[in-house]
């Protein structure tokens, strides 16, 4: 069989669509897929940023909670404390995020944004809505607004 043969063997096995059976109705195979879309999408349009989608939440959740701990940082996104540690050693050494020392607790640390993160967050922020734009742009309003309703109830993130 000459490579020609096989490559119009495999565009005949593309021209119907796939089926999918079970999974048309498992909703984790679709949440897969948008999160897959998403970090497509965020790569795409934040890769000059050099941040993933999920150092953009951890920045979010320390500029929000100034003084937060490593521990209490991992345990609100479900994550091992060494990987969280990891990760905050990357964004400790852009000069991003500091490390002080807890006021009442020495053994522990607490996380603040530098100015530099400040900073980069406020730039970042319109970048991941747009990016979000693209995610969603096949819904109204009211599907999105809605979407997000039942995947914070789904999560638990609505209590």
């Amino acid at each position: 069989m000459t490579s020609d043969t096989t490559a119009v063997r495999r565009k005949a096995n593309t021209d119907h669509p796939i089926k999918l059976g079970p999974l048309e109705d498992i909703l984790g195979y679709y949440l897969r897929r948008a999160q897959s879309t998403n970090f497509q999408l965020f790569d795409k349009n934040l890769r000059e940023r050099n941040i993933s989608p999920g150092q953009f939440g951890l920045l979010c959740k320390i500029a929000n909670n100034p003084g937060i701990s490593q521990t209490a940082l991992a345990r609100a996104d479900g994550i091992e404390r060494s990987t969280l540690g990891e990760i905050i050693d990357r964004l400790e050494a852009r000069k991003l995020v500091e490390r002080r020392r807890h006021p009442t607790d020495r053994r522990v640390y607490a996380l603040h944004l530098t100015g530099k993160g400040e900073k980069f967050l406020s730039q970042v922020i319109p970048e991941v809505i747009a990016s979000e734009g693209e995610l969603t742009r096949n819904l109204t309003q009211k599907e999105f607004e809605t979407l997000l309703v039942l995947i914070k109830k789904l999560v638990g993130a609505d209590k």
